[in-house]
């Protein structure tokens, strides 16, 4: 059964920082492309960032220099350092991961930014 469980969602003023991590389990995670994606009240869930298998990674252009996507493979864990957060970036943020076909998604974690 494949799962992905986000944690490190919280309440933080703007300029402050946050962790997420997102823990596989389910899956190969070393062959998959994971990803981060949010969802803010009434708007559509957007990508945040990707980190490939070979490390490499795309960012939002709302959050480039802010935020920071890694994975470690040996612990079956992605993670997102958030930076100089921003009201703006409130939001559910949402882990994903695809290999070949539908890709798999989290439960969720709330992120809000106070101003």
């Amino acid at each position: 059964q494949v799962q992905l469980v986000e944690s490190g969602g919280g309440l933080v003023q703007a300029g402050g920082s946050l962790r997420l991590s997102c823990a596989a389990s389910g899956i190969s995670f070393s062959l998959n492309t994971m990803g981060w994606y949010r969802q803010a009240p009434g708007k559509q869930r957007e990508l945040v960032a990707t980190i490939t298998t070979g490390g490499s990674t795309v960012y939002a252009d709302s959050v480039k220099g802010r935020f920071t996507i890694s994975r470690d493979n040996a612990k079956n864990t992605m993670y997102l350092q958030m930076n100089s957060l921003k009201p703006e970036d409130t939001a559910v943020y949402y882990c994903n991961g695809r290999r070949f076909g539908p890709p798999y998604w989290g439960q969720g974690t709330q992120v809000t930014v106070s101003s």
